[in-house]
């Protein structure tokens, strides 16, 4: 086979975490284009005056957030093993990146659309009762108002937050992606009064991102 036909479409799990968290979304496209190329991947780039390699990203992530289990998928040029584009990514990231797992999409599958995702937060002690009392106010009449189109809207709250829990502490919720217009965390996070905890150094992070 002609190597220089071949395109390989490969879905890599990471964690975006610690100082990197800072970074905004496009300095953290550039940081990935740079770590890809120093794993001297066989990046495929789209055509035309300014070609970019071919990447897709899951929605981008609030400035501050760490992201534990993020999706993205790259098209490379040459056919690699799933481990050795693994090992080569771990080899050339950076402090703050981490690459967990590396599948290799078969030909003529569609790229992957973001679900679902989740979000986890540590609720202090002393406002669990509060918290867990605003949850299971949460009903079918439910309403939060949200930006659709640059329009703010009121919708119904469960249409958005799909699942919640706290135990232990812990709070974990998970929000419908809808391409219209998806309900921010930190809307949640208000809607808890809870949206001064990351004012105190306790962080909100994206656990898991679902793609169908």
């Amino acid at each position: 086979m002609d190597r220089l036909t071949v395109r390989q479409r490969v879905r890599i799990r990471f964690s975006k975490t610690g100082d990197l968290r800072f970074i905004g979304h496009h300095d953290l496209v550039r940081t990935l284009e740079r770590l890809f190329r120093r794993a001297g991947l066989p990046l495929a780039f789209s055509q035309g005056y300014h070609p970019k390699p071919k990447i897709s990203f899951p929605p981008a992530l609030a400035l501050g957030l760490e992201g534990r289990n993020e999706v993205l998928e790259l098209e490379l040029t040459e056919a690699l093993s799933a481990d050795e584009i693994l090992a080569r990514l771990q080899q050339a990231t950076v402090p703050g990146l981490a690459f967990h797992r590396v599948e290799l999409v078969p030909p003529g599958t569609r790229k992957a659309q973001v679900s679902r995702v989740t979000y986890e937060i540590q609720v202090p002690l002393d406002r669990e009762e509060k918290v867990r009392s605003r949850l299971d106010a949460i009903g079918a009449h439910s309403r939060v108002e949200m930006t659709q189109q640059g329009q703010a809207v009121e919708r119904n709250l469960l249409d958005h937050l799909l699942e919640w829990s706290l135990t232990d502490g812990r709070l974990s919720f998970t929000l419908r992606v809808d391409p219209r217009g998806s309900l921010h965390p930190r809307e949640v996070l208000r809607m808890l009064e809870l949206d001064d905890l990351e004012a105190q150094g306790i962080p909100l992070v994206r656990s898991r991102v679902e793609v169908v």
